[in-house]
């Protein structure tokens, strides 16, 4: 199916999630995860109306955005190593990965004005993912506020993989709790608005339990490599 099949499936999911709880589909952010996918077909999400591109290795990020830059907003959806910090902060919009000090500290160092980020939360505790454990991020975000070019904007998690919807309902739930928790903190360099949980298997799920950002691969651009996981 084209790009924009996919697409016109995935909003009538949305409005449908969305009207199970009394949302605005106007509320939620659609990321066409494109890591796994040609330029071309990132040009299509875009001419498709997703303009919000995700990406989670330095090399495809650099090379999608040299060739479409200015026509998307850029999410860096991965594990953002320090050492590549320096290579890719200037042309990030939105760090969905922010889970150390040291890397909020090479982030604050490079950046020239405030990045938004969203704090990586890992809420199912699994070997596998990356993130803060749930009770380290009140303390996590209190430090953040030494960095003046940090702007936490929300909280991010992936769920386990599971058929479980009530395993997944829980992971989102919980974060959502700990974005409520700082919230209401009223810290200026976190307002913490945001919830970016949710992707190909489970976005109409997150939607309901108060996802703002999904992150979709396969759903909505496909999977043009050998293998590979495009949720």
């Amino acid at each position: 199916m084209s790009v924009k099949d996919n697409v016109a499936i995935i909003n009538e999911n949305i409005s449908k999630a969305c009207k199970a709880v009394d949302r605005d589909p106007n509320e939620i952010t659609v990321i066409a995860v494109t890591k796994y996918v040609s330029i071309d077909r990132a040009k299509e999400a875009i001419d498709a109306g997703v303009v919000n591109l995700g990406e989670n290795r330095k090399e495809g990020f650099l090379d999608k955005h040299q060739a479409l830059g200015e026509e998307a907003t850029w999410h860096f959806i991965g594990s953002l190593q320090s050492r590549k910090v320096k290579e890719v902060i200037e042309e990030i919009d939105i760090l969905h990965s922010l889970d150390r000090k040291s890397l909020a500290k090479e982030i604050n160092k490079r950046r020239e004005q405030p990045l938004s980020c969203f704090v990586q939360v890992n809420v199912s505790g699994e070997e596998s993912k990356h993130g803060l454990a749930p009770e380290e991020v009140l303390d996590f975000v209190k430090m953040a506020e030494a960095y003046g070019n940090i702007r936490i904007i929300g909280l991010m998690t992936m769920a386990p993989h599971v058929e479980d919807e009530e395993k997944l309902r829980a992971v989102f739930r919980k974060l959502r709790a700990l974005r409520d928790e700082v919230q209401a903190q009223g810290f200026a360099h976190a307002p913490c608005d945001f919830l970016s949980m949710g992707m190909s298997n489970d976005y109409e799920i997150a939607i309901e339990e108060g996802a703002t950002h999904i992150r979709i691969g396969t759903s909505l651009v496909g999977n043009e490599s050998n293998g590979g996981d495009n949720r």
